[in-house]
């Protein structure tokens, strides 16, 4: 029997309602079927099958696509943005592409660093 279709999947920090409110809002932006979880509702058995260990989602969004390919932070938000329709795609495909790519580099770690202290975060979402 062959294998079915992988659905991509967004893996976000499902105790950070920060990252909660933006997974959240960038999957109703999804022209086609995608999955969004966190990461704790994946358990390690669930991290391993998409080729992720608990260390890894701990400290960033993780995007693997329907091929496999994991991406990380600000590239991982760039692809779940480019599954989208509209602006929300163009973004994402910027946000992939130097110059603005750099420029992720620098921004999300930051934006992951201080989440605790954006819209919807909390205490929760410190990153230790």
């Amino acid at each position: 029997m062959p294998d079915r279709p992988r659905l991509p999947v967004l893996v976000y920090d499902g105790d950070c309602g920060f990252c909660t409110r933006s997974a959240r809002w960038i999957s109703h932006r999804w022209a086609d079927p995608a999955a969004i979880v966190a990461w704790q509702e994946l358990g390690a058995d669930g991290l391993r099958e998409l080729g992720l260990s608990e260390a890894q989602v701990t400290d960033a969004a993780w995007w693997v696509g329907a091929d496999g390919h994991p991406r990380r932070g600000h590239r991982a938000i760039a692809a779940a943005m480019a599954h989208a329709t509209g602006w929300a795609r163009i973004a994402g495909r910027l946000l992939a592409a130097p110059p603005l790519s750099w420029l992720g580099t620098v921004v999300y770690p930051l934006i992951a660093r201080y989440r605790h202290r954006m819209p919807g975060g909390s205490p929760s979402c410190r990153v230790q």
